[in-house]
């Protein structure tokens, strides 16, 4: 495995990743294009044989000092592999900042876990925030050293 920055030529197989991992809240094609080119955003895909398995974004919010992770996703076939927390930590890494913070599903415990494994807490919940009216778990990693790079 491994992972690259994402570009343009990746939007067919980001669209397909999208639909797969999240099939009630796949990104729309005009935030499918932002998030490929607005700037300091971090933009990384997993590659498998050539295939792109997945995906994250890494929004830097510098004058809020914080990361903020707008997506990340993986292939079903794919997951269980380590290739999540790949991404998740080179994000970090690239973002070089001491905060981080995320949403996701309330029922989604496997990713949960995951973040929680990578140090991240409960911070907060927003009711209704997807659109079919689930909740999100907002959660947040402090990391004072800042020692990503």
């Amino acid at each position: 495995m491994e992972i690259l920055p994402t570009t343009l030529r990746d939007f067919a197989a980001l669209r397909r990743i999208e639909h797969a991992c999240f099939p009630k809240d796949a990104w729309p094609l005009l935030d499918l294009l932002a998030v490929l080119t607005f700037p300091d955003v971090i933009r990384l895909k997993a590659v498998v044989d050539g295939q792109m398995v997945g995906f994250i974004a890494g929004d830097l919010r510098r004058t809020e000092g914080l990361g903020w992770i707008a997506t990340i996703g993986v292939l079903p076939e794919y997951r269980r592999q380590g290739i999540a927390r790949a991404l998740l930590l080179e994000c970090e890494r690239q973002m070089n900042t001491s905060r981080f913070r995320l949403c996701v599903r309330m029922e989604n415990t496997e990713a949960i876990r995951l973040y929680e494994e990578e140090g991240y807490g409960r911070t907060d919940t927003w009711k209704k925030y997807y659109n079919d009216g689930g909740d999100a778990l907002v959660m947040e990693k402090y990391n004072p050293a800042g020692d990503y790079v």
